[in-house]
């Protein structure tokens, strides 16, 4: 899978390029964004908590699939969590950014970081996956893809976390600054707002689904079971 995967991903996509190359593709800005405390403040105050009741929907020596690279210390709180039977495949369409996984990985050596484009096929399947603030980032053309193929990428009986944006409460104080953000800094996130992840593709409909929000509905945790 390694080399399939590798080769999948010949260049980088054009909203990647041309949205977020300040954000993932700068080596110049990526020390800084990767600190905790920066991705802490991002989510005002929330990262820990929401790290946190991601990693728990996972059992320690399952397979799991992570959707695209996370800055802070996500993928080495998932690592720990599956523990030295488990093993964790980071999947990511940026070198720099697999690169930066792979840094943070190094002390579990039998966790994966690679290449490859989620828009194709992810080629193989696993007890679970995880996708941790990537659906926002997307257009919506992309983001229905990479839906389908993460679930694809499900065996039968397992399990899939979304974690997102979410539309918050109209009463959020926060809620005119996140239009700001979103209609500046993040300008796929309000077309993920208007829309329901476990209704997002046909590929849904083979799973049962439950969904929590938090911070007065400004994110979201979607989990899907395979039937």
């Amino acid at each position: 899978m390694r080399d399939s995967a590798s080769a999948a991903a010949t260049e980088l996509p054009d909203y990647l390029r041309d949205t977020y190359t300040w954000a993932y593709l700068d080596h110049r800005t990526l020390p800084w964004l990767d600190r905790p405390v920066v991705v802490s403040a991002i989510l005002w105050g929330n990262a820990s908590r929401l790290m946190d009741g991601a990693v728990r929907e996972f059992n320690p020596g399952q397979r799991v699939l992570q959707a695209a690279a996370v800055y802070g210390d996500f993928s080495p709180r998932l690592a720990r969590r599956l523990g030295d039977a488990g093993q964790l495949t980071v999947l990511d369409v940026a070198p720099i950014q697999i690169a930066n996984t792979r840094r943070k990985l190094a002390p579990w050596p039998h966790m994966h970081a690679q290449v490859a484009d989620l828009t194709e096929p992810v080629g193989t399947t696993f007890d679970a996956v995880c996708c941790f603030f990537l659906l926002h980032e997307v257009p919506p053309h992309a983001r229905q893809r990479i839906v389908a193929n993460l679930l694809k990428a499900v065996e039968p009986g397992g399990k899939i976390v979304f974690v997102d944006y979410h539309r918050p409460r109209w009463w959020h104080p926060m809620g005119p600054i996140m239009a700001l953000v979103f209609r500046y800094l993040e300008p796929f996130a309000n077309s993920l707002l208007a829309e329901s992840i476990e209704t997002l593709v046909p590929e849904t409909a083979d799973f049962d689904w439950k969904k929590e929000t938090f911070f007065g509905g400004l994110y979201q945790r979607v989990v899907g079971i395979r039937r």
